[in-house]
């Protein structure tokens, strides 16, 4: 088992005896922290999550997880699904989901029936998370193709099997705009005005892709009618979009040119209404030689594309921007030996180097990034460990989770970070990180708490040695004793996987086992809190951090 080991020095200590703690298989790597010199808000990117299939929230394990997302940063969780509007029973499968909110009587009249909906809605709300309302997909009575209507899509077969009569134009796009004021002005009744003030509504996903079975000007034409809706029913809602596959290139400034400056197909006026911009960025992970190689060079590239398009319209200089899907790659009920990363640290520590690389190019593009959301949750009755991209396991988290319980423990200013051992966000955006690992770390400072979130990260699943880090905290508003708390996941901590390889990979945990799993599953705090002595506002520390890991030193003056 590897232990963090951990001291504590003063300024004035020599880097000889950082030495003493080093192994024989690691590498030094030197973080300095300046909390004297602020970069803004560490803003929570992170605090959005999203799913193909809404059933899953309403059963067992999906509200578990609800909750666990809630309790990250109460009343400021937002949680993005496809399906809501799709005809069925509610039944979940894989890349599906329905709600059956919309029919037809024999004479073409609107029907409409808000109960599985309302579920899982109220499955959000009561457990502190909004609704990033996805206005989608087309309801079986609406589609003009309708047939066939519900796939039956496992892993191993054909993508485009899913694109069945859900992913076509409306057969009236006046019905269209009527379903979703109707839908709006049902959830202000239920549950107030104020708090549907704080959704995200936008329509379709991907009508740049194979999501939609029109031509872009369709699109443009649904996205009119159903905003129209949902501003008469709510003025002040707030409506944007596209949630483009990619950055989506000239299909999303085209868009943005019909929001900003086209006629309006719902009103004949000028513009569209848009209080966000939306596209999704991922990587593309490959299996090389025996092991996964991730791709976080993909995901950046089409942030930083997303972030061009926007910082290019001066109408849209201070518009917040939503990467509606920013994760590794694109499928997460999909399987195969690429996505092997998922159950283990592979995921949890490229998480926590992507993250603050998202940031940092938006930062350079001055714009203004509202969140990137990770579309991960869970899928209930399927193995454990089954190897798809989520958050929990059959009510087990896995180490990913832990990142973002990580990533809410920080709050205030963003700290300057400069890492010997840190690659650049410009070398990871073309090449990855292929050659050197990148040990680099994210720091804030709210009033006298200062966090610094440090990762150990390589895009090649292999072993490798320890990152003996020297970490200097320079620029602290405070002298005197401090409390130090550390968190951390590896393979011996917050990780449930590693725990249920070694009772032997059980199908069926007992009782005694499964809680076991549950409370590896959690954050993991290393040891008790310690005494740390902060000198002219400087302090030294010395922490091994093995390869894949992640660590939260949280330094506290009371």
């Amino acid at each position: 088992m590897r232990n963090f080991q951990f001291i504590t020095l003063f300024a004035a200590l020599t880097s000889a005896a950082f030495a003493d703690t080093a192994t024989n298989n690691s590498f030094p790597v030197a973080i300095t922290v300046d909390a004297g010199r602020p970069i803004g808000e560490l803003k929570p990117i992170w605090r959005m999550f999203g799913a193909d299939e809404p059933n899953y929230s309403t059963m067992n394990n999906g509200r578990k997880l609800i909750g666990e997302l809630g309790a990250l940063k109460p009343k400021d969780v937002f949680f993005r699904t496809h399906n809501l509007l799709c005809t069925g029973d509610g039944t979940p499968a894989l890349k599906w989901g329905s709600t059956d909110v919309y029919h037809e009587d024999a004479d073409g009249n609107p029907i409409y029936n808000w109960k599985i909906l309302d579920e899982i809605f109220d499955t959000y709300i009561t457990n502190g998370v909004h609704p990033y309302a996805q206005i989608g997909f087309m309801p079986e009575a609406m589609s003009t193709h309708p047939q066939p209507y519900q796939h039956s899509w496992k892993p191993g077969a054909k993508y485009n099997e899913i694109e069945t009569g859900w992913a076509y134009p409306p057969k009236s796009y006046d019905k269209w705009r009527e379903l979703s004021y109707q839908w709006v002005k049902h959830c202000v009744e239920r549950y107030g005005k104020a708090e549907v003030e704080t959704w995200y509504w936008e329509v379709w996903n991907e009508a740049n892709g194979s999501y939609w079975k029109g031509k872009p000007a369709d699109f443009h034409k649904l996205q009119d009618y159903a905003v129209d809706g949902v501003r008469r029913a709510l003025p002040t809602a707030r409506v944007g979009g596209p949630d483009a596959a990619g950055s989506g290139g000239q299909w999303t400034r085209d868009f943005l040119e019909h929001c900003l400056h086209g006629t309006n197909y719902a009103t004949g006026k000028i513009g569209t209404p848009i209080d966000f911009v939306s596209f999704h960025a991922k990587g593309s992970p490959t299996y090389v030689d025996g092991h996964v190689r991730m791709g976080v060079a993909s995901q950046l590239k089409a942030a930083d594309s997303g972030f061009g398009i926007v910082a290019s319209y001066p109408e849209l200089k201070n518009i917040p921007i939503v990467i509606g899907e920013s994760d590794p790659e694109g499928c997460a009920a999909c399987q195969g030996d690429q996505m092997g990363y998922r159950n283990g640290t592979m995921y949890s520590s490229y998480t926590a180097a992507s993250f603050p690389r998202i940031l940092e190019l938006a930062r350079q593009h001055g714009v203004n990034l509202d969140a990137a959301l990770t579309w991960a949750f869970t899928f209930e009755n399927q193995p454990f460990f089954a190897g798809f991209r989520q958050l929990a396991s059959g009510g087990l988290d896995l180490p990913v989770l832990n990142v973002f319980r990580m990533f809410s423990k920080m709050s205030g200013q963003q700290l300057t970070v400069g890492s010997d051992g840190a690659v650049s966000v410009d070398e990871m955006k073309h090449n990855g990180v292929r050659n050197q690992p990148d040990v680099s770390a994210v720091a804030s400072l709210d009033k006298h708490k200062l966090a610094v979130l440090v990762w150990h990260y390589h895009e090649d699943d292999v072993p490798g040695p320890d990152a003996a880090v020297d970490l200097t905290l320079n620029g602290l508003p405070f002298d005197g004793k401090a409390t130090l708390t550390r968190f951390a996941i590896d393979a011996e901590h917050s990780n449930s996987y590693e725990a249920w390889k070694k009772m032997g990979s059980p199908a069926q945990p007992t009782p005694v086992q499964y809680a076991e799993l549950e409370k590896a599953g959690q954050l993991a705090q290393i040891g008790s809190p310690e005494s740390v002595t902060v000198t002219n506002g400087v302090t030294k520390l010395h922490q091994i951090i093995p390869r894949q890991a992640v660590m939260l030193l949280v330094l506290d003056q009371d």
